[in-house]
């Protein structure tokens, strides 16, 4: 279906439907819901004979119907309208609820294509306010050529160049230009061998967490009582015995392969993900901004406007920097996939990086930028509170008890001051003539930049021991994220606060999110 007539003059415009195969896809989902409650009374009556079939049956049939036709009632009672000013959703069996999003508040619209939905030429449009539960709006599912041409629509009403929206029916006439027809220039793309390293470095043991969940439901299938600790205790008892007649070598080989398989298992793990997630990435900068599209069974295609990038964040981890690659992504209002911040480039070497931070209107920290550190005093605090317990209690056994146990204690705190002295090293922040730039982590930098004029406000605050000690951690109001700079000597911060604060008064506002005339960079 398409957009009604709705005139510049504010006009109410007609109450559309999703596209009607929508309420097929959500009854596919009440499929899949049914099959294990189905297998669940087979097995529950496999003594019965050909009757557990019958249930199992019954329960399955009665579970798809009840979901198609709920599915079909909340797509018949599901209506949208392309008004004027904002866009409005009606929805509701039986209580109706009505929410109206104006144009003006619309951060991000975004095409989301699941398997299914894929299969029937259709996508979930979403519409995100950055009001920090997530879409708003979620239109599901309309036509790829439709969700285009309302993206495009939203876009240009959002920089005030449509006066009327595409009229339903034949009479409509062309469609306004889709993202796809616009010209762009590719920054970032990652073929199957970057896919690939990228997925060397992604290592998850998300696989485990699958099957803890599936083992609450092994009753239903085994003939023991899985969460029985007498069977686990005498299945222990056993394998010990084993690996005790393996001899010494044997329990080392057996130990090995067991950290190998385990390794072998989370590198699969984190490849499948970063495949099913990241197949045919590609960053473009397009007139309008940027758009960024991946995803092998989950297709999604998001744009940002430049000028709604609040700030950056290169990251990276502890044995990826050690190779060179980072991750850089854009905070912003609008959230991608629950986070605030948008992943566009995930894996790349930071002369890849560096043009993107250009085109998002920032700038890489340059070789001659002041880099202040953090008070020591605040680090020192730190590990007087994390490491004096773990102190007092290895001392005390050095007193009156044993100096093997009062090592363990004494090695935790000896950690702690180690990790705090090397967190004194590296914390840093710089400011330059239009940013606030700063520096944490460990063994692996975090960098994350914000444009001064973006900031909405700037905090001092102090605790009890920071107003003795004399150092405070100053809090930076940035829509869509968080940047805190702790640590901080009093002076410093008052220093930062007050260059901050002159830079934002410096512009107004409601300029500084105003969408800038189309260009395309060379």
């Amino acid at each position: 279906m398409s957009e009604a007539v709705t005139t510049s003059g504010g006009g109410v415009a007609e109450s559309l439907r999703t596209d009607s195969k929508s309420f097929i896809i959500q009854g596919l989902a009440g499929f899949r819901n049914a099959i294990f409650p189905a297998v669940a009374a087979f097995f529950a009556l496999r003594s019965q004979g050909s009757f557990a079939f019958l249930a199992a049956f019954v329960a399955g049939f009665a579970i798809v119907a009840i979901a198609a036709g709920g599915a079909y009632l909340r797509w018949r009672k599901f209506t949208y309208q392309i008004n004027a000013e904002d866009i409005r959703v009606e929805s509701g069996i039986i209580s109706r609820a009505a929410r109206s999003v104006p144009f003006e508040r619309i951060q991000d619209v975004s095409l989301e294509q699941t398997l299914i939905p894929r299969l029937f030429g259709l996508v979930s449009v979403k519409f995100e306010t950055g009001s920090g539960g997530g879409e708003d709006i979620t239109l599901a599912y309309l036509k790829e050529a439709e969700g285009e041409r309302l993206r495009e629509l939203v876009r240009s009403r959002l920089d005030g160049t449509a006066s009327t929206t595409v009229a339903d029916g034949e009479d409509a006439g062309p469609a306004p230009a889709t993202t796809s027809e616009e010209p762009s220039k590719l920054l970032f793309a990652m073929d199957p061998r970057r896919l690939f390293t990228f997925g060397i470095f992604e290592f998850s043991l998300a696989i485990f967490a699958v099957l803890a969940g599936l083992a609450q439901y092994a009753d239903w299938f085994v003939d023991f009582e899985i969460w029985d600790p007498d069977l686990w205790r005498n299945v222990a008892s056993e394998q010990t015995g084993w690996i005790a007649s393996l001899g010494q070598i044997g329990q080392i080989v057996g130990a090995i392969a067991s950290i190998l398989a385990l390794i072998v298992v989370g590198s699969a793990t984190g490849m499948i993900r970063v495949f099913l997630r990241d197949w045919n990435f590609r960053l473009e900068e397009t007139l309008r901004g940027f758009r960024r599209r991946r995803g092998m069974f989950t297709k999604t295609d998001v744009v940002m406007p430049v000028h709604r990038v609040q700030a950056i964040r290169v990251k990276t981890g502890w044995v990826r920097y050690r190779f060179g690659w980072r991750a850089l992504k854009f905070v912003s209002l609008a959230q991608d996939l629950g986070s605030a911040n948008h992943d566009v480039a995930p894996f790349a070497k930071m002369d890849e990086i560096s043009p993107i931070i250009r085109a998002a209107g920032f700038e890489a920290p340059a070789d001659a930028l002041d880099w202040r550190k953090t008070d020591p005093r605040h680090w020192i605090d730190e590990t007087l509170i994390a490491g004096g317990f773990f102190l007092l209690v290895g001392l005390g056994n050095i007193v009156w008890g044993s100096l093997w146990i009062a090592a363990i204690p004494l090695a935790i705190a000896t950690l702690i001051a180690a990790a705090n002295w090397y967190g004194y090293k590296v914390h840093a922040h710089a400011l330059d003539p239009e940013q606030i730039i700063v520096r944490t982590g460990y063994f692996s930098p975090d960098l994350q930049i914000a444009n001064r004029v973006k900031l909405h406000s700037v905090q001092i605050v102090q605790g009890p021991i920071a107003q003795r000690r004399g150092y405070a951690t100053l809090h930076c109001g940035l829509a869509g994220g968080t940047l805190s700079l702790a640590g901080l000597p009093i002076e410093r911060a008052r220093e930062l606060r007050s260059a901050i604060l002159k830079s934002i008064a410096e512009k107004d506002f409601s300029e500084i999110y105003r969408a800038p005339e189309p260009r395309l960079a060379a």
